[in-house]
């Protein structure tokens, strides 16, 4: 399974390929045509009007990707929360709660005072932005225009934050801000499962704002995009959160032996910036994106923690430990955004919030 896994990621990347890529490509490839033509054809229904659209009366700024995870919609999420927040908006952010039971209706994760429901119920992506972002909404809905409705109506959102919308066209958005990996942001061009693309390319002709991420060590200067396109990396922080909230200079683990692990879409990226800031680790475990932590996992951390010092791992994974004791320190490392173009970002949703106080509602399209 590993095997078919590594031929897989090195198919998805893009050429060059060997042989036994190439078969596989002919194997996945029409289910690829297939994939991304149902999707252009649902895409087409919302255009022409045969699915219903909510229209929010306030401005909704959906955050999204073309690609299959990986991307790091949710410091983006983050980001721009906080800086609305800090413009005294009462900002709403509503997700599909992936990863978490599933529920038929709105769940409120937060209503201004910091999480009232667990990741396990709602998912660790928003309860992470509730975590962060406690004076914010955060609702989580199969339906997201259900989401959306109440937010507006019953808890008097003035803007909402559209958690990983690109693809969700059920909720007109008045910003749809796009993100893509430097790194490889169209990878072998082919929609799953050949590829890594929730859509085909030109999908993103439907964007009004790019944003690279993982920039500017990964340049893009050959992609071509249609719409203005910021550059962004991630910070992470020069202290560590323990298990009990606790705070830890990055420093304080140099010299010791690490066992690092995450279940996020790309791991690697992960422990190899871990290595990068000078760590030692002793051995890295990766888990399935959106990892529950279930009882198996839990015990093959445990078996896996028997010569090292210390666990480490990401803050998405952190938040579904929770208190979880451990027989050694298990320590999040808290991740944060940072833009090349100094306030560029602001600009765009200051324009777009302006906009609507000056005209009343802003025309959405689907």
């Amino acid at each position: 399974m590993n095997w078919l896994l590594t031929r897989h990621r090195r198919l998805v990347d893009g050429p060059p390929w060997g042989g036994g890529d190439l078969l596989l490509l002919v194997i996945l490839a029409p289910l690829s045509w297939l994939y991304g033509f149902i999707g252009r054809v649902r895409i087409g229904f919302y255009a022409a009007g045969l699915f219903r659209v909510y229209r929010a009366p306030v401005p909704v700024i959906s955050v999204g990707n073309l690609a299959a995870g990986g991307t790091g919609k949710t410091p983006v999420v983050d980001y721009i929360a906080r800086y609305l927040l800090d413009q005294g908006r009462r900002v709403a952010i509503v997700s599909r709660g992936y990863g978490g039971e599933n529920h038929p209706g709105v769940q409120l994760v937060c209503a201004g005072n910091g999480p009232m429901l667990t990741p396990r119920q709602v998912g660790d992506e928003p309860y992470l932005l509730a975590r962060r972002n406690p004076r914010a909404l955060v609702l989580t809905a199969r339906r997201r225009c259900e989401g959306v409705r109440k937010a507006v109506a019953e808890l008097a959102a003035d803007v909402v934050l559209l958690d990983d919308g690109f693809q969700h066209r059920a909720v007109a958005r008045d910003l749809d801000i796009v993100l893509l990996d430097a790194r490889r942001p169209l990878g072998n061009g082919l929609p799953l499962p050949a590829g890594h693309l929730r859509e085909f390319p030109s999908a993103l002709r439907r964007g009004n704002l790019f944003i690279l991420t993982r920039s500017p060590e990964h340049p893009v200067a050959a992609l071509k995009l249609p719409g203005p396109v910021l550059h962004s990396r991630h910070h992470l922080s020069p202290s560590l959160r323990g298990s009990d909230g606790s705070s830890l200079p990055f420093g304080e683990l140099i010299g010791k032996k690490g066992l690092a692990f995450a279940g996020i879409a790309d791991p690697g990226s992960f422990f190899a910036a871990l290595q990068q800031r000078g760590l030692t680790l002793g051995k890295t475990l990766s888990f399935a994106d959106h990892c529950r932590y279930n009882a198996e996992e839990l015990e093959q951390l445990r078996r896996s923690a028997a010569e090292v010092d210390y666990l480490i791992t990401t803050e998405k994974d952190g938040v579904k430990l929770g208190d979880l004791a451990f027989d050694l320190p298990c320590y999040q490392w808290p991740l944060s955004l940072e833009f090349v173009e100094v306030g560029a970002l602001e600009q765009h949703l200051e324009s777009l919030l302006k906009t609507g106080e000056d005209h009343g509602p802003v025309p959405r399209t689907p």
